[in-house]
């Protein structure tokens, strides 16, 4: 900045709130989705995706939210199951940490804090 003194930096804030999701999204989606043995427990989801695509690459964290906050009833009914309970996952460290994720009230509440966040953003208006 001092020697390009016309060179401004400007963040782009699609991009820093996807890093901030990356974490969130390796813990939770790809802890569910590179376990065949879970895939059974895709039932309480009704088969539903919880993975979106889009056309960029930074909308996807978006669009995974909002269908997490979508299927909160079933992630959280999944996750309080006697299926999961008798699974071999829930005794691993990784299962115990999304399980403790997803039966947490305090994740819910936040996962609304960050789609109305980034709403304007995916939306590019003043939405609610």
């Amino acid at each position: 900045m001092k020697k390009r003194q016309k060179l401004y930096w400007i963040p782009c804030a699609a991009h820093c709130i996807d890093l901030m999701l990356e974490d969130f999204e390796k813990k939770n989606q790809i802890y569910i989705y590179s376990r065949t043995g879970l895939m059974s427990l895709h039932k309480y989801t009704k088969g539903i995706d919880l993975i979106r695509q889009a056309y960029t690459y930074f909308a996807i964290s978006y669009l995974t939210l909002g269908c997490l906050n979508e299927n909160k009833g079933s992630l959280i009914r999944m996750f309080a199951s006697k299926d999961w309970q008798s699974s071999q996952f829930v005794k691993t460290i990784d299962g115990g940490f999304v399980e403790n994720l997803i039966l947490d009230n305090w994740f819910w509440k936040n996962i609304l804090n960050c789609l109305r966040g980034t709403s304007p953003l995916i939306n590019g208006s003043d939405a609610d």
